[in-house]
């Protein structure tokens, strides 16, 4: 059964509001900015298919970074499967907001820590996306669908191989 006009009006006014996390995702797990577009159609198609079995005891924002990133690593793995042409990482030409806003030494680290994200398995992506957006190990628990124990030993893991990798780029 399809949303009624009124929950088309709901759903897309709780997308709107939490349209940063379909930009986040749709940047993390894709090169270019066209993959970009393309992923952000396509989470917002899933978000719609989806939307009828949503229910409102759980968090919005949860149960969208669910679907969102599950389309992300769908996407993600359909466009690196064998025989699908890609293009190397340092050969694609990042969009970056306003590089002149910052220090020059600041820049070259958000570069560099987007070429460690790009190397990093979808589920450790995932993970620091979320850290990154400020997520309570809790919240990203349920939206991994993992358990808070496994939360902090990923995330210790993964920022010390952050650390590592950006100690590496200093020397």
């Amino acid at each position: 059964m399809a949303p009624s006009v009124d929950e088309e009006e709901v759903f897309l006014r709780l997308v709107e509001q939490h349209r940063g996390i379909i930009r986040k995702v749709a940047a993390g797990y894709s090169s270019s900015l066209a993959d970009q577009h393309d992923l952000s159609q396509e989470i917002m198609l899933q978000l719609w298919k989806a939307y009828p079995r949503y229910s409102p005891e759980r968090p919005f924002s949860t149960w969208m970074y669910r679907i969102a990133l599950n389309t992300g690593i769908s996407f993600l793995r359909w466009n690196t499967r064998p025989g699908r042409q890609t293009v190397a990482l340092d050969e694609i030409e990042h969009e970056l907001p306003d590089e002149s806003s910052g220090p020059p030494e600041l820049d070259g680290r958000v570069v560099l820590l987007q070429k460690i994200i790009a190397t990093l398995d979808p589920l450790n992506r995932a993970l620091l996306l979320l850290y990154l957006d400020d997520h309570s190990y809790r919240d990203i628990a349920a939206i991994l669908g993992i358990t808070e124990t496994n939360v902090a030993t990923k995330l210790s893991r993964l920022k010390e191989r952050l650390r590592h990798h950006l100690t590496k780029a200093k020397e």
